[in-house]
């Protein structure tokens, strides 16, 4: 199948595992569920889950039950970490994936609640996949450095922030998540510790590579193309490639950053997708 079609295949087969998962509206309390399922299942590109599978598929030729429950887990942290990005108290957003944030659709603490309860869901199911403990483990290590990032990300606004702090946000922030999915995909498919580890340096490149194209992407594209404001970045101070780089030496990074990733899998498919992940901005 061509990527475009494997990512719509997996997307779905997310969107299905979620929506299976978060209580119905109509079940108390149902303002939290409908808040819930406005977040996680919201227009969007479900990259990380996609990555969860083909890096199960590079690993085993053999269809792997329970790997989506893994690659729901890994949607559902992202979607927690959007709703709390998004909050008044960190960069005040009005709108994500081309819709009113979840603070602005609901009210702020549903907002905060739903965050809570997707993240919660999301180790809930990561434990249930294959080797979920293993599984669990790697998720809840990479949510660490999110968090991590996210409070770095926070105290450089404003400030001159050099290379190397830079490099420490977006590792932690955007790559670590997406290092970890190519590392669940593995475990799930019972892949040894070294293949393990060579799918994590792979996602570790694609995730800072994506991270660079979204700050270059933050000052050169449209609201509309983003499906969230434009220039917020530069607004708010915020610590970015481009701000650090200029555009021209961010673009060269990213593409040296998915040719080191594209060296570390066999696998056609997520040698695509690394491609894919800054074709945006190549």
């Amino acid at each position: 199948m061509q990527l475009e079609s494997l990512l719509k295949a997996y997307g779905e087969t997310t969107d299905r595992t979620i929506s299976a998962r978060i209580p119905a509206i109509d079940q108390p309390p149902g303002r939290l569920h409908e808040a819930m399922r406005y977040s996680a299942l919201a227009p969007g590109k479900r990259l990380r889950p996609a990555l969860v599978f083909l890096s199960a598929a590079a690993v085993s030729a053999d269809e792997v039950p329970g790997v989506e429950l893994a690659a729901a887990s890994v949607e559902l942290v992202h979607a927690f970490s959007l709703i709390h990005d998004d909050l008044p108290a960190i960069d005040n957003d009005d709108l994500r994936r081309g819709r009113p944030t979840c603070h602005r659709q609901f009210d702020e603490a549903t907002a905060i609640l739903a965050g809570d309860a997707l993240f919660a869901l999301a180790f809930r199911m990561a434990l249930e996949a294959p080797n979920g403990a293993a599984v669990a483990a790697v998720l809840a290590d990479a949510s660490f450095r999110l968090v991590q990032g996210e409070a770095q990300d926070i105290y450089a606004e404003g400030t001159e922030t050099s290379p190397e702090v830079l490099v420490f946000i977006h590792a932690q922030k955007t790559a670590a998540l997406i290092a970890a999915t190519c590392q669940m995909g593995a475990l799930v498919a019972g892949a040894d510790a070294e293949t393990v580890e060579h799918f994590r340096q792979y996602g570790e490149k694609v995730g800072l590579a994506f991270q660079i194209a979204d700050d270059i992407l933050n000052v050169t594209a449209t609201a509309e193309a983003l499906g969230k404001a434009s220039g917020s970045d530069a607004a708010r101070g915020k610590a970015t490639y481009p701000a650090a780089f200029g555009l021209d030496q961010s673009r060269t990074m990213a593409q040296q950053l998915v040719e080191e990733a594209i060296s570390l899998v066999p696998s056609e498919p997520l040698k695509q997708l690394a491609r894919f992940s800054i074709e945006r901005v190549s």
